[in-house]
């Protein structure tokens, strides 16, 4: 990587380890390199104790989730392989969808207005030759994650909550009443244990057979000072065409302590893919273009490197009863996004409801345990997205199809108004937004549109046709759903619990949830 190694006296000390890391997690899923371990076993003895109701592994996102629980009245342990804190870089989101923080009173009004470091407008949506795009109050509020968690990690054990901190899970145990976890230092046990550890979780490996996956994001990026204008962001932009078998995105945020920039890309996990080291040398290549700013003007405060597995089985649902897989574990947000914090406030009402009731009723078998993480087409949808915006490899096509069909994709959806273009920016996608889209592309900008059906394939398309159908039955069920939930007061708890999963997963499955 010659641009990095002659610059490597401006990057922090822990870049090229951090980046080994993540290339070799890179390298293993291009080889089919995963032979997940046998983490989850059964046995059918009954356990005599019982000591909390649930066990999250994973505390830097499972931290929000235990906190809600806990305030809830749920006895729950967060177990932790490092110390809980926070990341320095900050987590975009947009404001309203931070509201559910307040709802829930995990944080005061006060509170929120510390955890949120940056707030910013407008944000850009740019292809080359064609007219950006200005859109605001979307991703554009930076949240402190050091505060944020530490803020929450405070009030969970306030609230009686344990923390094992700087201990791993060695083998998740279940029994006819419960589950053992075991640790190299503890052993505890929980009516419900949920896997919080994200995409490289070795339950979520398990529970896969170590199936290679379907869709991969690569993202690559920094934090630096030195850049002459800092007002604005980048949403989704592009400034060339497909190269080296793929397109390039980018995404700019201003910082608190800077400004931050990425470059991500979309592909399969072929193995002559090229590595994470290749693409941060093309960012530090193509940087000073994007954002016309000299590398030698630039202090690179840290460098970011991710590698994001999608599957088309997602959101996953748990094989095992008395477990439950959720945010990046599970792959709840759709395979164009790699924010899981974002997926994650999102689900994080209809969670805390549906795993409350779940432990209230005893409905904990795997099958009870599918309900909170249900068939979403609003998700499934964007497969065909993920897969228009990748190129196979060694395939011949047209150098600027991707950016020619993003163009026109997101022209149309500006010339419909925000009621379209806001939720597909927030990784929600609506029947009626949808069908208005494609019906205007195809109309105003057929010749950028046809080329996609050879593009992604027959089959591609199928599937998508059968995903977009189910999308617009879940829409026409939701307004039935809110006439018949009142009425679910008069059933049993453990009824109660599966209605109300199934009216979530109309709600959520049509992206009802988003309120514009």
């Amino acid at each position: 990587m010659p641009i990095a190694a002659d610059m490597a006296a401006k990057f922090p000390t822990d870049t090229f380890a951090n980046l080994e890391r993540v290339d070799k997690l890179w390298q293993n899923l291009r080889q089919g390199q995963i032979s997940p371990r046998e983490m989850v076993v059964s046995s059918d003895e009954f356990l005599k104790t019982i000591d909390v109701e649930i066990a999250i592994a994973g505390g830097t996102l499972g931290i929000i989730l235990a906190a809600a629980l806990q305030q809830r009245g749920i006895q729950v342990v967060v177990i932790e392989r490092g110390e809980l804190k926070g990341r320095v870089q900050e987590w975009n989101i947009s404001r309203a969808e931070l509201a559910v923080l307040l709802e829930m009173e995990l944080l005061s009004e006060a509170e929120l207005a510390l955890a949120i470091a940056t707030e910013y407008n407008p944000g850009r949506i740019a292809f080359p030759n064609t007219p950006d795009i200005w859109v605001r109050d979307v991703l554009n509020i930076g949240v402190d994650p050091v505060y944020l968690l530490a803020t929450l990690k405070a009030k969970f054990l306030e609230g009686g909550g344990r923390l094992l901190e700087f201990t791993a899970c060695d083998r998740v145990t279940i029994h006819p009443n419960g589950v053992e976890i075991n640790t190299p230092t503890a052993r505890l046990t929980s009516k419900l244990f949920i896997d919080a550890m994200g995409h490289f979780s070795p339950l979520a490996a398990q529970a896969r057979a170590g199936a290679k996956p379907e869709g991969i994001c690569l993202v690559v990026g920094s934090c630096a000072t030195g850049f002459t204008r800092n007002e604005t962001g980048d949403l989704f932009a592009t400034i060339t065409p497909i190269q080296n078998q793929c397109q390039y995105f980018w995404e700019a945020f201003p910082a608190r302590d800077g400004r931050t920039t990425y470059l991500f890309t979309y592909m399969d996990a072929h193995p002559d893919r090229f590595s994470i080291e290749f693409l941060f040398s093309e960012y530090l290549k193509l940087l000073p273009t994007y954002q016309q700013v000299e590398l030698a003007d630039l202090n690179f405060l840290r460098c970011l490197f991710g590698c994001f597995p999608s599957y088309r089985d997602s959101p996953l649902q748990t094989p095992w009863s008395r477990v439950l897989l959720i945010g990046d574990s599970s792959g709840s947000q759709s395979p164009v996004s790699f924010g899981g914090f974002g997926a994650l406030i999102r689900h994080l009402s209809r969670l805390t409801d549906g795993i409350e009731m779940a432990v209230r009723a005893d409905a904990l078998t795997n099958k009870d345990l599918q309900l909170l993480q249900p068939y979403q087409p609003n998700i499934a949808v964007t497969w065909m997205f993920q897969r228009a915006m990748s190129v196979p490899i060694y395939s011949q096509i047209n150098p600027e199809q991707i950016n020619n069909l993003l163009a026109a994709v997101f022209r149309s959806m500006n010339d419909l108004g925000d009621d379209v273009l806001r939720p597909f920016l927030q990784d929600v996608v609506q029947f009626t937004a949808l069908s208005k889209t494609l019906g205007q592309t195809s109309i105003s900008s057929l010749p950028a549109v046809l080329p996609i059906v050879p593009h992604v394939g027959v089959a591609t398309l199928l599937d998508w046709l059968i995903n977009y159908i189910n999308l617009g039955m879940y829409t026409g069920l939701y307004p039935l759903s809110k006439i018949i939930a009142p009425l679910l007061t008069k059933l049993s708890p453990s009824q109660q619990y599966y209605y109300q999963q199934l009216l979530q997963a109309y709600r959520y499955g049509s992206g009802k949830d988003l309120d514009i």
